[in-house]
């Protein structure tokens, strides 16, 4: 980041070719450097027809234009909009107009966001939230990181502060006029029930943390077995494309093969891995070794075999059982697949579906706790208002209650958060 007061300038909607693309001015001379290619600006918040000119007043383009002054803003600073055609060559030349302008430069990575965060229009789990929001593809993501986003997290960690702050200003008076009874009397019983309930709802908040954090990074499901049991072909059943090789050589599978299916509103990446048996060949063996390393890690395996006569821990899918005899079944307690008919293969992604959604806790209001860092800020917190409830020293509660709002501080960006604000911000597009 160069510095919070240059003026930036960037594509704020898709990539060309569009109908309408939107391009967004924020900093301290946005007014001005809008203002000297389209001429007279419209009033805030009211859209005006412009024609946009380069510096040199040949046009480029009719334009909606938009402003919204600070600090009531996107950002927190002046912001303006340019609504374009969206062609490739007509973005470049509104781009190339502004940026030509020594006051505007083009933005950085998550730029406007961080703008916005540094201005206090959004706390960083709010940040957070957006950049899930941007990056989700299925239902529950959008959903989960909607509500961080709007600040669901915020506005607890906002009343936990609150309560916090008022039981601290309590200790501090009980310190201070220890000698007064009108004082003492009640107060070590109301705050160790302020800080009580505060910390209750905080463990709770913590008990969705891997719920939230399964919907927001997805679950890994590890198709295992023999070679040639139909790993690959199942897999290709399941994604419905041809995403790994199919081959009656054994071995063929050495790299796992993933793909991410949404079921039930949930990201299940599944895994094709290499069949496991002893072997020689040591790029095959390095091809198992991964397969076991990638089924220790998963959240389920689903260990497959085209053998009725056969024992494994775990889910079980009877493969090719287009091939069994009239009569003969399937192994007892296994899902039955073909992935040649795809017979039982509905069954079996209906199967996945409820068993992702019991995984991730669907149906039930959005996580609050949706990443390690705000789990670690969170249990930090907890960790010092159990120091307070063992505490009898008023000046040591006192101190247990500053770290928690320190610990809350850091979870919303307040302290000691530079040193993450680069990888948070570093995952938007440059327009964002």
């Amino acid at each position: 980041m160069v510095t919070r007061r240059d003026t930036i300038a960037a594509l704020g909607s898709g990539q060309p070719p569009c109908a309408i693309a939107v391009v967004r001015v924020s900093g301290p001379d946005a007014f001005a450097a809008v203002g000297a290619l389209a001429g007279t600006l419209p009033p805030p918040r009211q859209a005006g027809l412009r024609v946009v000119r380069r510096v040199d007043g040949a046009p480029i383009d009719r334009a909606l234009v938009l402003t919204f002054p600070a600090p009531a803003s996107a950002t927190g600073e002046d912001v303006v909009e340019l609504h374009v055609h969206g062609g490739t060559a007509v973005i470049a030349a509104a781009l190339d107009a502004l940026t030509a302008q020594p006051c505007v430069r083009l933005a950085e990575p998550g730029e406007f966001t961080r703008r916005a965060f540094y201005n206090g229009r959004l706390d960083l789990t709010q940040a957070e939230g957006l950049a899930d929001l941007l990056a989700s593809t299925t239902e529950q993501q959008r959903a989960q990181a909607l509500a961080l986003a709007d600040g669901a997290l915020a506005r607890r960690a906002a009343d936990w502060r609150a309560r916090l702050l008022g039981a601290l200003a309590i200790i501090e008076a009980g310190i201070d006029f220890g000698d007064e009874v009108d004082v003492r009397d009640g107060l070590d019983a109301r705050i160790a029930d302020d800080s009580a309930a505060v910390r209750a709802q905080m463990v709770s908040a913590l008990t969705s943390a891997a719920r939230g954090e399964r919907v927001r990074e997805g679950l890994t499901v590890v198709l295992a077995g023999a070679p040639n049991v139909g790993k690959s072909s199942l897999l290709n059943a399941l994604a419905g494309r041809d995403a790994a090789i199919v081959s009656p050589h054994a071995g063929t599978t050495r790299d796992p093969v993933e793909v991410t299916l949404d079921l039930g509103g949930v990201p299940v990446t599944l895994v094709d891995t290499a069949g496991l048996r002893d072997s020689d060949d040591p790029v095959e063996a390095e091809g198992i070794a991964r397969a076991r390393q990638r089924a220790a890690r998963a959240h389920l395996v689903l260990t497959l075999s085209d053998d009725d006569d056969w024992a494994c821990a775990g889910e079980r899918v009877r493969t090719k059982i287009d091939t069994l005899s009239a009569g003969g079944g399937s192994a007892v307690g296994a899902i039955g697949v073909s992935a040649r008919t795809g017979e039982g293969i509905a069954s079996l992604l209906e199967w996945l579906a409820n068993w992702a959604g019991n995984a991730a806790g669907s149906g039930g209001d959005p996580a609050l706790i949706v990443n390690a860092r705000q789990q670690a800020a969170v249990a930090e917190g907890c960790a010092y208002l159990a120091q307070f409830g063992a505490e009898h020293d008023p000046a040591l509660q006192a101190e247990a209650v500053r770290l928690a709002l320190r610990a809350l501080g850091r979870l919303a960006g307040a302290v000691d958060v530079e040193d993450v604000l680069g990888a948070i911000f570093g995952q938007f597009c440059i327009g964002k």
